[in-house]
């Protein structure tokens, strides 16, 4: 990830144990996030560097699947970066038209250049189409919008 050396060193446990390319594979979760991956977030969230950013606290809870961690930090971020993590959180959990709402709310955020191809309201529709199977290539989709958001809001 590009984001500052001491977030790096930060997420490294996360990171080490749990991969980009193997977290979040699920588009829709129903079960309860891993215990051993919810430990190291916990653990991750705790760093200094990552507390004293609440976007990146939500990004961290929403890689290990713990979308009520999540969701009660990005509910809280009263910002268009705010909308974003809680309008992923949503999509995630299912609530595919409160997603919508949010990514309404989220508008044209700067991160979302990043993303080649990328549609909020479109993926919302497509994740909601298959969400009975994880597609590989939206949930690829799905693991570049956690970065380049979690980069964004590591950066700024």
């Amino acid at each position: 990830m590009n984001v500052p050396p001491a977030i790096a060193k930060a997420m490294e446990p996360l990171t080490t144990a749990a991969p980009l390319l193997e977290a979040m594979e699920r588009l829709v979760v129903s079960e309860p996030a891993d215990p051993a991956r919810f430990e190291l977030a916990a653990k991750v969230v705790q760093n200094p560097v990552i507390q004293a950013n609440p976007t990146l606290c939500a990004g961290v809870w929403l890689y290990v699947d713990a979308l009520d961690r999540s969701h009660t930090i990005s509910q809280g971020v009263k910002d268009a970066t705010g909308s974003f993590w809680h309008g992923i959180m949503h999509r995630r959990e299912g609530d595919f038209s409160n997603s919508h709402y949010w990514f309404h709310r989220t508008g044209d955020h700067p991160a979302m250049a990043d993303i080649s191809g990328y549609d909020p309201h479109a993926f919302i529709d497509q994740v909601e189409d298959r969400s009975e199977a994880d597609s590989p290539a939206l949930v690829a989709m799905q693991r570049r919008e956690w970065q380049t958001l979690f980069e964004w809001c590591a950066n700024r």
